[in-house]
């Protein structure tokens, strides 16, 4: 089953859903950033937020989140674009937390103490910045939580990551659902029962049961609208313009040295892990361009 988000409203504008299987880009993360199976479990979770939340883009809109805990992973990281790109990292990989037999503690990789923050790139002027305390820690409740008392929209989310013994990814997904202003309270209380009786989200992706099934089973005798299908990828936005930004942005001073210490200067993506290395030649052309901005026209 190809990664994929289908997103749909009832008729009557009462509830909209999201629905997700992300299992070949969470595991194509898992590579590149060598995490184990608990930072695993947890970017995955985070990284499938990002899949669901990213529904409600559009064109050019992007939409990040990061969770910073006191926990061994520090901080995670995820990215998407409208268009179902997405990236993510993670502070540190190894969380050195060993699954149990009730599964992965993720809260406790995560930490019990920190903040969820939430960026959208709406195509303003500037981008909107919210930030709640972790409510749980176990990413699902957190977002549900942010969605809820900050952008003041009842929500429910469902996100899973089910590995194999060897680590790999062999199931992952999310799901989003809503209620909007003015909405059927009976309708909103039939959803949140069908919630509780369904599978585990990862028991229907392992079953084949993709988001079009899962929503089916969802709204079950409810009118709805015409379903969108976005393709979902792993998609890094990194070049080598956009380091040599990075570098001309830590200043003459900072710059300088770096060009004087090392022969050969390496920057590494954070997200895809791509290196991108500089001579002392080359760090010196922009450092000769840096100062000929800094000095302007005369």
């Amino acid at each position: 089953m190809k990664d994929h988000l289908l997103r749909v409203a009832t008729r009557d504008g009462t509830l909209r859903a999201a629905a997700a299987v992300t299992t070949d880009l969470v595991e194509a993360i898992r590579q590149r950033q060598g995490t184990d199976p608990t930072a695993t479990v947890a970017l995955g979770r985070l990284v499938s937020g990002a899949a669901v939340m990213g529904s409600l883009l559009k064109g050019d809109q992007r939409l990040a989140l990061m969770v910073e805990g006191n926990g061994p992973l520090q901080k995670l990281h995820a990215e998407t674009n409208a268009t179902g790109q997405l990236r993510g990292s993670v502070k540190e990989p190894l969380s050195g937390i060993a699954p149990t037999a009730e599964g992965f503690d993720v809260p406790a990789a995560v930490g019990r103490a920190g903040f969820l923050h939430v960026v959208k790139d709406l195509g303003l002027k500037e981008p909107y910045r919210g930030m709640v305390q972790l409510y749980s820690s176990e990413i699902a409740e957190d977002l549900a939580y942010y969605l809820t008392s900050s952008e003041q929209i009842p929500s429910t989310v469902a996100l899973g990551v089910y590995l194999e013994e060897e680590g790999r990814v062999a199931a992952a997904g999310g799901l989003l659902v809503q209620a909007m202003p003015e909405g059927e309270e009976a309708l909103v209380s039939l959803l949140e029962e069908r919630l509780i009786t369904l599978p585990p989200l990862t028991a229907m992706l392992r079953a084949e049961q993709g988001p079009e099934q899962i929503l089916q089973l969802l709204f079950e005798g409810i009118p709805l609208g015409t379903p969108e299908m976005t393709p979902l990828e792993f998609r890094c936005t990194c070049s080598r313009p956009q380091v040599q930004s990075m570098l001309k942005a830590l200043g003459l001073e900072e710059l300088e040295a770096i060009a004087q210490k090392e022969e050969t200067t390496t920057v590494t993506c954070e997200f895809c892990k791509e290196r991108y290395s500089f001579t002392g030649k080359q760090l010196n052309l922009l450092l000769d361009a840096l100062k000929s901005t800094n000095k302007g026209p005369q």
